[in-house]
């Protein structure tokens, strides 16, 4: 009940439904995302390091999908914005606070 493909393709979600998914909590899978920058000596690597959730607790992840999401966005019906739709696999700007 509290994955991103359910808060996705639910959108009349009762008040009751959305206390009890914000309950059971975010889902925080390790996920396989990569990226690599052209920098202007060499090539940077990263790689998704699951210690993010640690630092914004608004942050929750769909296996599924291999993308980050905004849980609260998705919990509680926020902006429609790539954190909410489409997920984010780089870098972004959020303005929630950890």
């Amino acid at each position: 009940m509290n994955s991103v493909d359910f808060l996705l393709t639910n959108k009349d979600i009762t008040y009751e439904i959305r206390t009890e998914i914000k309950r059971l909590g975010r889902l925080i899978p390790d996920l396989i995302i990569s990226k690599t920058d052209v920098g202007k000596s060499r090539n940077y690597s990263r790689n998704f390091n699951s210690s993010v959730y640690d630092r914004f607790k608004w942050l929750c992840g769909c296996p599924k999908r291999n993308k980050l999401f905004c849980f609260i966005c998705l919990v509680m019906g926020g902006n429609q914005s790539a954190w909410t739709q489409e997920g984010c696999v780089g870098k972004g700007g959020h303005k929630a606070t950890a």
